[in-house]
């Protein structure tokens, strides 16, 4: 099991992120922690420098940890002070974007293209080459380390 991974999440052939797509509000709270569920299925966040992820420097992609679709590359993340680790790009048709005008707000909401879970924002203010700051939940990812 690597980072961040609910215990239960089946990652053999058939069970992959396809599948998950389909699952019913009762399979997702069954598949993910409550923490998991909140900030994934209900558009949560966590608290700012609370995550396990935020000073993590390991090589190795970052995974929904919903469904396992593949969203980030550590050559990709950077120390932006925000509060929650942070990328400059994400990988190609991995993530989806949406207005999100919560909390009285107009911010860029980033989804996972597959299952369509919440996974942060993202702003215009990050560096080169991309200019883009993805500020994820360390709850919504799982890490695989290249070691």
């Amino acid at each position: 099991m690597s980072d961040g991974e609910p215990a239960d999440v089946d990652r053999t052939e058939g069970s992959g992120p396809a599948d998950s797509a389909d699952l019913t509000d009762e399979e997702w709270r069954d598949r993910l922690t409550d923490e998991q569920y909140r900030v994934l299925r209900e558009s949560g966040t966590e608290a700012r420098f609370s995550g396990e992820f935020v000073d993590h420097e390991a090589d190795g992609t970052y995974r929904c940890a919903a469904c396992g679709t593949v969203l980030f590359d550590s050559a990709t993340k950077y120390e932006s002070g925000c509060g929650w680790p942070a990328f400059y790009a994400a990988e190609d048709g991995s993530v989806t974007t949406t207005l999100d005008t919560s909390h009285g707000m107009r911010r860029t909401e980033v989804r996972c293209a597959n299952c369509d879970s919440h996974l942060g924002h993202v702003f215009d203010d990050g560096p080169e080459p991309t200019g883009k700051r993805f500020c994820i939940n360390s709850v919504a990812m799982a890490f695989d380390d290249d070691a």
